[in-house]
């Protein structure tokens, strides 16, 4: 038993916390918990605890239904809103298959894999996210237009308003389980908000957002209201997205900074864009997986829709920030057409498998994109050879298929099941929907 192993049991011992929840993810991005006793867990540690892997969304079929959650100690934190005797504590788990091996069904070993393919070319791959969402007043009834608990914009200040009390009690809550906070703010549409957390490394990150957006909803329950993280709630105003951060190091150096460079960017900065711009359309079906998320990227407004990179340009797909131009750690790069309510940890890995192969194979990056691309006409933006994001996640699928880069990252089993589950996604949607909508939005007649 490694130390780690030992710190756990012994706070657990003197904590005295009687459930310890084992967490994992599902291919959907959809938590999953069991809750052991104390007395288990050191058996957790050495072998794991076995389930049944066919009923999880994506992970098995019927007759290889046998898999294991193994607990990482590293991400032993207490619940705070559980109370605190006796407590409850909860870990992230890494899913095995009976012989020990990692299942490749996991979402979390999608990402592992990612993270050693870039160590194995010294880098190591940093993410920060701005993560966006709703709030709504209780009680709105399937089908009814949900109710905002306010109607202020970017940056409001709302006196004694619930976004205020809200933020608090989420950022308190987060920051008691270890998870970093940077900034909170009121965002653009009516009760909308946005919690930015501190980098980390992509792992860290991922299982840091489940956490986040479980925080997120726990508390919404607390005040009485509820939270949502839904792309697209409203047609008229602005989507929630989960603008992120990137950045790759080696060893202490970040590898994304050149002192004289424009913007500072180095070369293997420039190769990682192209890259994200050259796969942007394959991946877009991982970082964007639901039908209501092409309703926020054509949406207008600053959700980005076409493949463009661009310096204090938001309508790019990848903008490049300038904040502390004079400090060179700070470099990095910024991915806007993530979702919220993506699976962060297939999200990660296949932006980082784009940026990736971008500096694999040398791309050679496009011009920036200077003006507003929404306000360009559809002529100028074919004369300037900038090209759409898929416009409907049936387009986007379809593009995915085709993607040798996606099914290596995602893994054949992962790669198969999301097709399968988007399409259906897809066909269950257009037997709901007007033509009116399949025209104006999705493109898809």
């Amino acid at each position: 038993m490694d130390r780690q192993q030992e710190f756990v049991l012994r706070t657990i011992e003197e904590r005295d916390i009687r459930f310890v929840r084992l967490w994992f993810t599902d291919v959907l991005g959809t938590l999953k918990s069991v809750a052991i006793a104390p007395a288990e867990l050191e058996g957790a540690f050495a072998e794991g605890i076995g389930f049944d892997g066919s009923v999880i969304e994506g992970f098995a079929r019927v007759y290889e239904a046998d898999m294991l959650a193994r607990p990482d100690p590293s991400t032993f934190q207490i619940l705070p809103w559980r109370g605190e005797a006796p407590g409850t504590a909860r870990m992230l788990c890494d899913i095995l298959l009976p012989d020990g091996t990692p299942s490749y069904a996991d979402p979390r070993n999608v990402l592992q894999r990612a993270l050693t393919k870039a160590s194995d070319q010294g880098f190591t791959f940093y993410t920060h996210p701005e993560i966006e969402f709703f709030l709504f007043e209780r009680g709105t009834k399937a089908g009814r237009t949900p109710v905002p608990v306010d109607h202020a914009g970017y940056f409001d200040h709302v006196p004694r308003g619930t976004g205020h009390d809200f933020r608090r009690a989420a950022i308190t809550m987060l920051e008691s389980m270890g998870i970093s906070v940077e900034f909170s703010h009121h965002e653009g549409a009516p009760g909308q908000n946005e919690i930015d957390l501190r980098y980390a490394d992509a792992l860290t990150t991922a299982d840091n957002i489940m956490t986040f957006r479980t925080v997120v909803k726990e508390v919404a329950l607390e005040q009485g209201v509820f939270a949502s993280f839904m792309p697209k709630p409203f047609a008229d105003h602005p989507g929630s997205g989960m603008h992120t951060h990137l950045s790759l190091f080696e060893g202490d150096s970040n590898a994304f900074y050149e002192a004289g460079a424009p913007y500072q960017l180095s070369k293997v900065g420039r190769q990682f864009i192209a890259g994200l711009l050259t796969h942007g359309a394959e991946i877009t079906a991982v970082t964007n997986q639901w039908v209501n998320s092409y309703k926020r990227l054509w949406g207008g407004g600053e959700a980005p829709a076409h493949l463009t990179w661009g310096h204090n340009n938001r309508s790019a797909l990848v903008r490049v920030p300038m904040y502390k131009p004079s400090k060179g750690q700070s470099s990095r790069v910024e991915i806007r057409s993530l979702d919220s309510a993506c699976n962060p940890y297939l999200a990660f890995a296949v932006v980082l498998a784009a940026g990736l192969k971008g500096i694999e194979e040398g791309y050679d990056l496009p011009p920036e994109a200077e003006d507003d691309v929404w306000s360009l006409t559809a002529g100028e933006r074919r004369a300037l050879g900038i090209k759409p994001l898929p416009a409907s996640l049936h387009e986007a699928i379809s593009i995915m298929e085709g993607s040798d880069l996606v099914a290596e990252t995602l893994g054949e089993h992962v790669f198969d099941f999301f097709l399968r589950n988007k399409r259906q996604e897809w066909d269950d949607y257009r037997h709901e929907i007007t033509p009116f909508e399949l025209k104006r939005y999705l493109r898809a007649l």
